[in-house]
């Protein structure tokens, strides 16, 4: 072993390539977290137990590991803290991104205008913290808008605005992205259309090397959950061209020039490549600790380790070319009985890593950001198509069986929450449709013409499939599915499907 150490922020499923790298590396891995149950405290060497949004504590521990430890990094990856990181490096007199640059990085404001000054393109932009200035703002953009907190990741209170007209929708959102703002500050921002990409670099001496470049797949608006990344892109070089070089542009004019940056992109029909977002860290969503490497047969996190100790990378020429997708599952609301069919999702050709976040006992929802998802499900092959069929082929086999009896299930089923989430299933067949319409209150029967339903469900799962599956986890009959059923499972998959029967005989 080395005889320095690294610091690294967060002990989450997201820094577990970290602190595996860090360790192939030599050093004396530390790791904070405020959580003292997060999942990657057993993989290092020494767990401190500190906020990440308290800077002061963490550059204090910085600096103190520098004189006990020999410290020689603060690193992060998938969190919102590498202004943290540079402000402890600092401190502590250690190579990094410089605290000012990781403060515009980190806040969407200072960000937007660094992009203006330069001339990158981005969305144009207000900063508001009220109702009022909200109202203002939206009155001088085209519509679709959407509104964000300026310093918070993982889509946490993001939602698009369709219409000028949806004032009480405008005014819920700026308080939702107000109070998931660290600085209590929004930005509403014009809607840019067109596909959304993830980007990866390292940056050393100032010269930027992409490393990933993702297609990113949002679902369910007014939110944008991701759910899921295909690597490498199956967009065309030239788009690829422009995304990388307006992609530089915003790293350059951020003033990233020694570490890692991570882009969201768009390609917008009308105005062409534009800078969603730049982050001074390694990306999350599984892309830099797992399907880039898987990909390109980089490991990109040690090499970001690396540049964040001041050293320059190795090789960052991919030794492979294979295709890596990763699939999310998320769950109606309600409180998790049981998780079915992890064993059958592993044993799936080409999938390397199903990761599980929830558990028995655990409430779930469906989700609004992009941290309140269920699971997710990683593949990688030569062949794109089988890459993705894996991973969705995994996702599919996963069960989240939720508590009979819930209210919030109920009021999902129901239709008095979540109004803005599509039916798991809309029936494509007049005589299924004809069918469900003739069951009265007992009757109950299968759809006559199920076989040819096209309709899949949030995750890719037939009707007909899904329904042998309901059959075989619990004991009913084709009696059992009256109108009321129906309805369950139209609005909620297999899961409210299962949920009904399961309620029914509860109550019985």
């Amino acid at each position: 072993m080395r005889d320095d150490s690294i610091l690294i922020l967060g002990a989450g499923i997201m820094q577990i390539p970290a602190i595996k790298a860090a360790k192939q590396l030599g050093y004396r891995v530390f790791v904070a977290d405020v959580n003292t149950e997060a999942p990657a405290i057993s993989l290092a060497d020494e767990f401190r137990h500190i906020d990440l949004i308290d800077k002061h504590a963490i550059a204090e521990e910085a600096v103190r590991l520098r004189k006990e430890h020999n410290l020689s990094a603060v690193f992060t990856a998938g969190t919102d803290f590498s202004a943290t990181v540079a402000y402890a490096a600092t401190a502590a007199g250690l190579p990094g991104i410089d605290y000012t640059v990781a403060m515009t990085a980190s806040n969407k404001i200072l960000m937007r205008r660094a992009f203006s000054e330069a001339g990158v393109p981005s969305p144009s932009f207000y900063p508001v913290k009220t109702r009022r200035e909200a109202l203002e703002a939206c009155m001088n953009l085209n519509f679709p808008v959407v509104i964000k907190p300026v310093d918070s990741m993982g889509a946490r209170g993001v939602v698009k605005i369709s219409s000028i007209d949806d004032e009480q929708h405008i005014i819920e959102a700026v308080e939702t992205a107000v109070a998931a703002s660290g600085s209590c500050e929004a930005i509403v921002e014009e809607f840019i259309d067109g596909p959304e990409f993830s980007l990866d670099a390292l940056v050393h001496d100032g010269e930027v090397t992409i490393c990933g470049f993702a297609d990113r797949h949002i679902y369910f608006p007014p939110y944008f959950i991701e759910m899921g990344h295909t690597i490498p892109t199956a967009f065309d070089e030239d788009v690829q061209a422009e995304v990388v070089e307006v992609f530089i542009r915003g790293i350059k004019a951020i003033g990233i020039d020694n570490g890692a940056a991570k882009g969201d992109m768009k390609y917008s029909s009308k105005k062409g490549a534009m800078v969603g977002e730049i982050a001074a860290r390694l990306s999350g969503g599984f892309m830099s600790g797992w399907t880039y490497p898987y990909h390109s047969g980089i490991d990109l996190t040690g090499e970001a380790v690396k540049v964040a100790a001041g050293l320059a990378p190795g090789s960052l020429v991919p030794s492979l070319n294979l295709i890596s997708a990763e699939r999310a599952a998320v769950s109606i609301p309600g409180r998790v009985a049981s998780i079915e069919g992890v064993e059958a999702a592993e044993a799936v050709e080409y999938v390397r890593d199903v990761f599980l976040h929830a558990e028995s006992g655990a409430r779930v929802v469906f989700p609004v950001n992009n941290v309140q998802k269920c699971a997710n499900c990683i593949s990688a092959a030569d062949d794109y198509d089988i890459a993705v069929a894996a991973a969705e082929e995994a996702v599919k086999a996963l069960l989240i069986r939720l508590e009979p009896g819930d209210f919030e299930t109920a009021a999902f089923i129901r239709r008095e929450s979540y109004d803005w989430v599509p039916d798991a299933y809309v029936l494509t067949r007049e005589a299924d449709i004809a069918f469900i319409i003739s069951l009265g209150l007992d009757a109950g029967g299968m759809l006559p013409d199920l076989g040819h339903e096209a309709a899949v469900d949030w995750h890719g799962l037939g009707m007909s499939e899904a329904i042998l599956r309901l059959k075989s986890s619990i004991d009913c009959s084709d009696d059992d599915f009256t109108a009321d059923f129906w309805k369950a499972f139209l609005r909620g998959g297999i899961q409210g499907g299962l949920w009904y029967l399961e309620t029914e005989a509860v109550s019985r």
